[in-house]
């Protein structure tokens, strides 16, 4: 059984430039230069990421649905899971090179990135679940109502305290509008296929 979460119980990483309530969305303006990174490849530490937190317990799942419209270089949008400023997961919908991709940027001191192209989803509706049981994190997504996809298993402690909601950033440039239109709580997928 799902729980809907109402948007007003988590707190911000960062708050974004704008937050509006518009019926049951949520539509959340990213600041300009807003990110999340740790030093792989680039060599910068960004930790500028909007993400609405809320607990991730151990043995559940959390949900977000939002609108992927992204036409800017790195124009991104999804679920982020922190435990702290240099440990963390974001999944979701980046747009890079020129279209859309599903992808996951996994963080322990540093990043790393996984992308699929999904030029298709650009400008739908996107659900992105994170399970956390075990000793993992299990990411999918989905392209509207379609079956959710296996994007990625994370190694992640049962131990550790965790939160999780929507995010989204613009790395480069001012005016992403993301409207967010569902966060829930869900029991964490059974089976890993």
């Amino acid at each position: 059984m799902s729980t809907e979460l109402a948007w007003s119980c988590g707190e911000w990483t960062t708050r974004p430039a704008a937050v509006v309530e518009h019926g049951t969305d949520l539509l959340v303006t990213a600041a300009e230069g807003s990110d999340a990174w740790r030093v792989t490849s680039y060599g910068f530490v960004h930790d500028t990421e909007h993400a609405l937190l809320a607990p991730l317990p151990l043995d559940s799942a959390m949900e977000v649905e939002f609108t992927a419209a992204f036409s800017q270089q790195f124009d991104q949008a999804g679920i982020f899971v922190r435990v702290s400023a240099d440990h963390w997961v974001k999944a979701g919908v980046e747009f890079a090179d020129g279209a859309a991709q599903l992808g996951a940027v996994v963080t322990d001191r540093f990043s790393d990135w996984s992308l699929a192209p999904v030029p298709e989803w650009n400008g739908g509706r996107v659900r992105v679940r994170i399970s956390r049981s075990g000793d993992a994190l299990t990411i999918r997504a989905a392209a509207g109502t379609g079956p959710l996809q296996l994007v990625r298993v994370v190694p992640f402690s049962p131990e550790l305290a965790a939160f999780a909601g929507p995010f989204t950033c613009a790395p480069t440039r001012a005016g992403l509008t993301v409207p967010f239109h569902s966060w829930r709580v869900t029991p964490p997928d059974s089976q890993l296929h």
